[in-house]
């Protein structure tokens, strides 16, 4: 029953605008991934972007048992000692312009029992203003070495239209390739906010 109630309010939220107050809020569709844990299943709201991305509705599946940071599930996406990694995104429901600042949260964790991809794993956050392009990066975090849940702010100038979100699991740009996990959960919306906050 929780489970259903959980979907039902996947796709509840869209956009919060209050005129001439300064206050916008940009919800995601499903923002804590919530779903049937299984592998290789991209969650309700998200498309895969990169080639070869299965993400993993967790907890349960490749021998993960972390608790949710909310809601349910959450979810995993991989990197591989071939090189490929996984990617996921989705469209805004309002479109980012030029020069608007906004800020939001992510938790974050990793695995140490993510079976065969134990390692360490960066995210990166790209926006574009099309369906898998990255355009700017939001956010590259340090190596997420905590197993337990902890929140990232994220706080942007958008340089360009902004109409798309990537969630990326990153390691480097040399020639090493792991196979390491990173556990994601609980976007909070996107706030509008003061560009003097960047400055």
């Amino acid at each position: 029953m929780k489970l259903q109630m959980s979907i039902s309010k996947i796709l509840s939220f869209t956009l919060l605008c209050l005129p001439f107050s300064g206050f916008c809020q940009i919800y995601l569709d499903n923002a804590s991934f919530e779903g049937e844990p299984e592998d290789a299943t991209v969650p309700v709201g998200w498309h895969a972007c990169a080639p070869d991305t299965t993400p993993d509705i967790l907890p349960g599946p490749w021998g993960v048992f972390e608790e949710s940071s909310e809601g349910e599930t959450y979810v995993g996406l991989i990197t591989r000692s071939n090189g490929t990694y996984e990617s996921i995104g989705q469209r805004l429901k309002a479109t980012i312009k030029r020069e608007e600042c906004y800020q939001f949260k992510l938790d974050l964790a990793r695995s140490i029992t993510y079976t065969g991809y134990s390692h360490p794993l960066k995210l990166r956050i790209w926006a574009g203003a099309t369906k898998c392009r990255k355009d700017q990066l939001l956010l590259e975090t340090d190596f997420v070495e905590h197993t337990d849940w902890q929140s990232y702010p994220v706080q942007f100038f958008a340089q360009n239209t902004i109409n798309y979100l990537i969630l990326e699991a990153y390691f480097s740009d040399g020639d090493t390739a792991v196979m390491g996990n990173i556990l994601i959960d609980n976007i909070s919306p996107l706030k509008k906010c003061d560009r003097a906050f960047l400055d």
